[in-house]
């Protein structure tokens, strides 16, 4: 059955990304980086898994502002690395990545999840941050597991994993192992 994921990696304490917004910490972890991973198993082989199973994908206007800046998209639209249709949640005119199905919402995202569901049909929808975008999922009973890939980094500062009170009630952990240097760890939402 189809489930809406939020899959993601984070530092030890519990930060997406760090106080500039940049996600590059994450490429400096050995497995991190996909062009230069030299270790035999990597969270990015199980990633590649999981994104040939979305059929939409979600983000907040920060993650895809970074992803535009980082990857120079407006100037290489086939560095765009997903095929699902794309939401992106923001309340600002932003470009669009030059023909790939990029979609801008706004407001409550029970509707945009509505449509997720439709176009994904029984491949998972996948949520990819920010944190508060996630947790807005959660609050409207959209979401269904959290995928966490713990990378052996402390960032002291930015954006949090998941800026919601969410007690153990909420979660079951459904699976824990270790992926070289990251810990990886599965819990279905109830």
């Amino acid at each position: 059955m189809a489930k809406t994921v939020y899959n993601t990696a984070t530092s030890i304490d519990g930060y997406l990304a760090d106080p500039e917004n940049s996600l590059e910490w994450l490429f400096t972890v050995p497995g991190g980086d996909p062009e230069q991973s030299e270790e035999s198993e990597t969270p990015l082989d199980e990633f590649g898994e999981f994104l040939a199973g979305v059929g939409a994908i979600c983000m907040g206007s920060t993650t895809y502002e970074w992803i535009l800046e980082y990857e120079h998209l407006l100037d290489n639209p086939d560095k765009w690395e997903y095929e699902a249709p794309s939401w992106v949640f923001t309340s600002r005119n932003l470009p669009a990545v030059p023909g790939k199905d990029i979609r801008f919402a706004s407001g409550d995202v029970a509707a945009v999840h509505a449509e997720m569901v439709e176009v994904a049909g029984d491949k998972d929808r996948w949520i990819v941050g920010g944190g508060d975008l996630v947790g807005q999922f959660f609050d409207a009973g959209l979401l269904d597991e959290i995928r966490v890939s713990l990378a052996p980094v402390f960032l002291g500062d930015g954006a949090p994993l998941l800026p919601r009170r969410i007690l153990s009630h909420h979660l079951e952990l459904t699976e824990a192992k270790s992926v070289g240097q990251f810990a990886c760890l599965t819990y279905r939402v109830k």
